[in-house]
């Protein structure tokens, strides 16, 4: 077993770090946008400050939280028992997914496409199985299950979103007193902000990092920093300076100030969260190919990921961000439909609970599905005269094209390093 890899090791390793960062810059050309384009695009935050607050959230998550091991890998998508004969293949594939799910992202963060990494890195996998070794080797039912989520997530964000933007409106925005209702309120949004947050965090990151919290007290945490959250924020909005000159102008020009400190929030830990989260799309096939190589061919039946491999993630994530990250910002935070801080606190409100609920049930969720989802309901609640529907077509077309385009591009690195190393 250990003959085919025993010339070509350090080949393999440099080559899946190499491509790992690239994957890894994609997400945060495109995806890192999820975490921040609502604050952008309400104005809550200047691209400078978002792309500050979220390198620093990102890096952290990725690094700290973003330990994922290989199962979905290893036993999700594909069958590890189809490579046996062949585990050259596995490495071999999971190189060309890392390589064609970065060229997808790179051309999609171009074009200003918000598409899913989750679902190009899926599709590259499904690809190179599917062909390079036959149709047994991939999970149907995990590949279903996903294609189900592109249907359910934006339309359970959606609902949110509007029944959030719904809530403020009925409780601050049409009373006889706004600005005095939005103090009001503000620490209660922000108590379920935390809540809502702190659990991602707690059930999706921290078991990565050794700290694994017993089942049920995770929920006692996240009220814990619902509570914190709220009384810092009801400090916050107190000294929340308010323009009688600006609300003459606009009547609620003081309460979006106030639901822009709350964004400030939301943002930073949708930043932690999704760090956490989807570097595992780009550390995944690289923990996979080191994996097989460190063990002679064998894929470790439960393997951590190495300390370099998120450090890898997490540089390439943020180096993303830095400079690609704005195109695709700009399309979710301005395009689909005007954003007030309002409305972009209802959308990642509504985006941080369906993620929430979804890692529950261990559903396969797109974050950007389900964010461009949660930013369509808050535009339902305005009239569907408030929402830009090229641009929604535009997107929609862009996640149709996501999985077939990584699987072709995947299938044909496969064959070319087949062709190069067998």
């Amino acid at each position: 077993m250990m003959a085919w890899l025993s010339d070509v090791n350090t080949v393999y390793i440099f080559l899946a770090g190499a491509f790992g960062i690239f994957m890894a810059w994609g997400i945060g050309a495109n995806d890192v946008a999820n975490a921040m384009a609502t604050s952008v695009g309400s104005r809550a935050l200047t691209i400078k400050q978002a792309l500050i607050i979220a390198a620093i959230f990102e890096f952290a998550g990725a690094y700290l939280a973003g330990g994922e091991v290989t199962n979905t890998i290893r036993s999700g998508i594909v069958s590890v028992e189809a490579f046996d004969d062949h585990p050259e293949y596995l490495v071999w594939g999971m190189l060309a997914s890392l390589l064609s799910a970065g060229i997808w992202l790179t051309v999609a963060s171009f074009q200003g496409w918000p598409v899913s990494t989750t679902h190009s890195i899926v599709g590259a996998i499904v690809g190179f199985a599917a062909v390079g070794v036959g149709t047994d080797a991939v999970s149907w039912g995990s590949v279903l299950n996903i294609a189900t989520s592109w249907v359910f997530s934006p339309f359970i964000a959606g609902v949110l979103a509007f029944l959030v933007f719904t809530s403020i409106h009925k409780l601050v925005l049409d009373t006889r007193d706004p600005l005095k209702n939005a103090r009001r309120y503000g620490p209660y949004y922000l108590f379920a902000v935390g809540f809502i947050l702190s659990l991602v965090t707690v059930q999706k990151g921290l078991a990565h990092v050794g700290l694994n919290i017993p089942q049920g007290l995770e929920i006692f945490i996240a009220i814990g920093v619902g509570v914190v959250l709220a009384l810092v924020g009801a400090i916050l909005i107190k000294k929340v300076a308010i323009d009688e000159q600006a609300d003459k102008t606009f009547h609620f020009a003081s309460v979006e100030k106030i639901f822009g400190v709350l964004m400030i929030f939301t943002a930073s830990a949708m930043a932690f969260a999704h760090g956490s989260n989807d570097v595992a799309n780009a550390v995944g096939p690289m923990s996979a190919i080191i994996s097989m190589v460190n063990e002679g061919g064998q894929l470790a039946a439960k393997s951590a990921v190495p300390g370099w491999v998120l450090l890898v993630g997490a540089v390439g994530i943020v180096l993303g961000l830095a400079t690609f990250g704005y195109q695709v910002m700009m399309t979710v935070g301005k395009k689909i439909t005007e954003l007030t801080p309002t409305r972009g606190f209802s959308a990642e409100f509504a985006t941080a609970s369906t993620v929430v609920v979804a890692s529950y049930t261990g559903l396969p969720i797109s974050t950007t599905h389900t964010l461009v989802g949660a930013i369509l309901g808050v535009g339902f609640a305005r009239g569907i005269a408030a929402i830009d529907m090229r641009i929604v077509g535009n997107i929609f077309m862009s996640w149709v094209v996501t999985l077939p385009a990584g699987a072709i591009l995947s299938i044909l690195f496969f064959f070319m390093l087949k062709g190069m190393f067998s």
